[in-house]
């Protein structure tokens, strides 16, 4: 059975006021190429990069990131 990280971190930035990849990326010290590769499933952040961007949503690390079974 294969598995696959998924993430909300779209919505997140969404919610409210909205935040732009840039603004994410420059928060967590990354590129904003990072935060759209996150963004699209195609890499998975380390667990210290998952933890500074549920720190910027002030939200668990579950609550954006999750495992799908494929």
């Amino acid at each position: 059975m294969s598995q696959k990280l998924k993430n909300s971190l779209r919505e997140a930035r969404h919610k409210g006021e909205g935040m732009t990849q840039q603004a994410l990326a420059d928060l967590v010290s990354v590129s904003r190429q990072s935060i759209i590769a996150i963004e699209t499933g195609k890499y998975s952040p380390s667990l210290e990069l998952a933890i500074k961007i549920a720190g910027v949503f002030e939200c668990e690390i579950s609550d954006l990131f999750w495992i799908e079974e494929l």
